[in-house]
């Protein structure tokens, strides 16, 4: 038979353990709000926005179409330079756009490299011989001078793609970078200066398996005699308006 506790037994035990001697009601009871928790609402949902493509020259516009039209970079992730905007454009294996970074460039005006510039001192070589050449190049990761990892974009004549040099205070080439305009964005021997987190993170990412193509407009040179197959075009891509008659 259960044993019911006489009235007063709850003040008997409390007193017994060295607790108040509180009688039990509604109010000392938890109300069914503070009982219940709080609901946690999950976090919002990140939209996953697409690359922009930037606004390029018409020049451009036609090699980065022919390149994905002809599928000229093979297998390979590919970049385009325009030097006249002082941009560079990087794109996956599959042609699909993956972001555009400002670059510096070489001092000197021109799309061709001066003969043996390669084997030269830096000291030796003069303002005009500090050019950035136009054409394809297959390029792969490789060391240069000090250890330092780049890009070879023309080996023979060491030019090569590789973060930003900050050693010379003077030249400020990461200000020159975040300018708004390409104008003060000639300032290398002829080598390709990149953002430290876009060269790693992206082209790292990209080509630091088996490399890729580098396509480097040229500014002076006719764009047709860098490029000629550029003019088949129309003929490979059917959206494309066919040639005049």
């Amino acid at each position: 038979m259960p044993v019911r506790p006489r009235r007063g037994g709850l003040v008997m035990v409390a007193a017994a353990i060295g607790l108040a001697a509180v009688p039990l009601s509604a109010a000392s009871l938890p109300s069914a709000k503070t009982a219940k928790r709080k609901a946690v609402k999950p976090p919002p949902a990140v939209a996953t926005v697409p690359v922009p493509e930037p606004v390029r020259s018409p020049d451009a516009a036609r090699l980065i179409a022919w390149i994905a039209s002809a599928r000229d970079n093979g297998k390979r992730p590919y970049l385009v330079i325009d030097k006249q905007a002082a941009s560079l454009s990087l794109f996956r294996a599959d042609g699909s756009f993956v972001g555009e970074t400002p670059v510096l460039l070489g001092i000197g005006v021109g799309d061709d490299s001066s003969p043996g510039v390669g084997a030269k001192k830096l000291e030796d070589i003069g303002p005009a011989e500090r050019t950035t050449p136009a054409g394809r190049f297959v390029s792969k990761f490789g060391r240069a001078f000090g250890n330092q990892r780049v890009l070879w974009v023309d080996y023979a004549n060491s030019v090569a793609l590789h973060a930003v040099i900050t050693t010379h205070k003077k030249e400020r080439r990461v200000a020159r970078l975040l300018s708004p305009t390409p104008d003060d964005n000639r300032i290398s021997f002829g080598c390709i200066n990149v953002g430290a987190r876009f060269y790693t993170g992206k082209i790292g990412a990209l080509f630091g398996k088996a490399g890729g193509i580098v396509y480097i407009l040229p500014e002076r040179t006719p764009f047709d005699t860098v490029f000629p197959r550029v003019r088949l075009l129309p003929y490979l891509n059917p959206a494309a308006p066919g040639p005049a008659s």
